[in-house]
């Protein structure tokens, strides 16, 4: 049942960071992996940091998941 949430929660983070950069055009298989790979970008900075967490589903987990989640589609926009 975890995973299931993880896939859903992936899925929010990540066609909201769609909205926010202006590439709404990705399907929902692309934003819940935006999502799922930004959550893991930004757990790992905020870790770095020592700020944020993505352990729990928590506001502060979803921000820290969605500031990954646009940081990863900034720089694939730069490719």
């Amino acid at each position: 049942m975890n995973i299931i949430l993880w896939i859903i929660f992936g899925g929010l983070v990540g066609w909201v960071a769609s909205i926010l950069m202006k590439t709404r055009r990705r399907g929902l298989v692309r934003n819940i992996v935006i999502g799922l790979i930004g959550a893991l970008l930004g757990g790992f900075i905020g870790a770095f940091f020592g700020i944020g967490s993505v352990e729990t589903f928590t506001w502060e987990g979803f921000f820290t998941a969605l500031g990954g989640a646009i940081l990863l589609i900034w720089l694939l926009k730069r490719l």
